[in-house]
């Protein structure tokens, strides 16, 4: 269980890249850790940048990956469109910092075997995602 700090760039990436650094000195496939670290990366940078705050929740088992992104506000108004490659509601500060491009959600999907996304606008939001490890 990772805590990400809304705006803490400086850490931004630390809980991905224990994750990652997890599966390694358990052995698993190079390709499956890149990806699981892929999409780890995406979702915590996106608690970084858009929500008051989260949590990721990483469970191991030995033929299955869960990752688990709660986020505390503010929630996506249109799932569908966030989706969508390219689409961002980042401000001008989050994309002069080279962040908010619009790829978070897209690489993620592309990365996970399985991706569920649920949010409610005022509440926050909640990702989970699956990956095969063998």
């Amino acid at each position: 269980r990772y805590f990400v700090k809304a705006h803490d760039f400086a850490r931004g990436g630390e809980a991905s890249s224990k994750i990652k650094r997890a599966l390694e000195r358990l052995g698993a496939n190079p390709r499956v850790v890149r990806r699981v670290a892929v999409a780890a990366y995406e979702a915590e940078m996106n608690v970084i940048i858009h929500s008051v705050g989260g949590e990721i929740i990483a469970e191991v088992r030995p033929e299955r990956m869960r990752i688990t992104v709660i986020d505390n506000g503010p929630g996506i108004p249109d799932i569908e469109k966030a989706l969508q490659p390219g689409f961002s509601t980042a401000p001008d500060w989050i994309r002069e910092l080279g962040f908010g491009a619009g790829m978070g959600l897209s690489n993620i999907k592309a990365c996970a075997d399985e991706m569920k996304l649920y949010s409610e606008v005022g509440v926050g939001t909640r990702l989970e995602l699956g990956f095969k490890l063998q």
